[in-house]
């Protein structure tokens, strides 16, 4: 199997994350589009994306948004 070209490959909700992820605009973009134009790489996040092969994008845009929310209405 050819790894993703972050860069410039079609990125769904079903696209596995593997060992070749980078922070792209492409990923960007799938982020601003899922999660809303809110969306902003932090380092946590970023480290939780290369902490996770093999989740799916659409499980890292919850995991964000879940973050979001934790961020928001602390307890």
């Amino acid at each position: 199997m050819n790894e993703l070209d972050w860069h410039s490959d079609s990125i769904s909700a079903t696209t596995r994350i593997d060992t070749s992820y980078k922070n792209t605009q492409n990923v960007r973009r799938f982020f601003k589009a899922t999660c809303g134009d809110h969306f902003r790489f932090d380092r946590g996040f970023m480290q939780w994306m290369k902490d996770n092969p093999g989740k799916t994008m659409g499980e890292a845009a919850a995991e964000w948004m879940r973050r979001m929310e934790i961020n928001e209405n602390p307890e």
